[in-house]
């Protein structure tokens, strides 16, 4: 099992990113919170989740210990997968996350790709008690060598979302030269 991993980092996208360990080259599936929170770093420390399935372990990485922790409580919730999980945490912070659950805001939690009225009510039936408000820290977006357009797509297709629906919500964004990449793709996980 591993706690974290700290390497260079020799890729980047909003979703996955490649982690140097001393040579050994690590995939590593992230949200968009800890993407955004990487900024311009070379090399960096992520608190991992390790999934390890029939066909393969895919890890999980994130910026914070309480990223992780919150995605690991979302685990636990029936219905709710890594991939799903990874998905509410790249439309919320984990600080938005706490305020809706503890608000008892089934509407927001609606709002995410594939959370539908049964699923946000027992995230929030089950979580209320355990999370906490969770501290996040906001960094500022520092612009990649891709353009806004191609990393909001790369992200939505390693979240799982088909290329076309993708697209088409990136259509459907408006003007994007004004917004940064995690601005794009939470507009459009919003109208898909």
């Amino acid at each position: 099992m591993f706690a974290y991993l700290e390497g260079r980092l020799t890729y980047k996208s909003p979703s996955v990113l490649h982690l140097d360990v001393h040579g050994a080259g690590y995939e590593i599936n992230i949200t968009l919170q800890t993407y955004s929170r990487l900024g311009d770093m070379e090399s960096c420390r992520l608190f991992i989740h390790e999934q390890v399935k029939e066909d393969g372990w895919t890890l999980f990485g994130f910026f914070g210990e309480d990223e992780r922790t919150t995605f690991r409580m979302l685990l636990n919730i029936n219905g709710v997968g890594a991939a799903t999980a990874r998905i509410i945490l790249s439309s919320l912070t984990s600080e938005e996350l706490a305020r809706a659950i503890q608000g008892n805001d089934a509407k927001t939690l609606e709002k995410i790709k594939g959370i539908g009225a049964k699923t946000a009510q027992r995230i929030i039936l089950e979580l209320k008690d355990k999370l906490t408000k969770l501290n996040t820290s906001s960094l500022p977006h520092v612009a990649v060598h891709n353009t806004v357009e191609e990393d909001a797509l790369l992200a939505l297709v390693n979240l799982g979302i088909n290329k076309a629906a993708a697209e088409m919500a990136l259509q459907k964004s408006g003007d994007l030269s004004t917004m940064t990449v995690e601005e794009v793709i939470k507009k459009a996980l919003r109208s898909l």
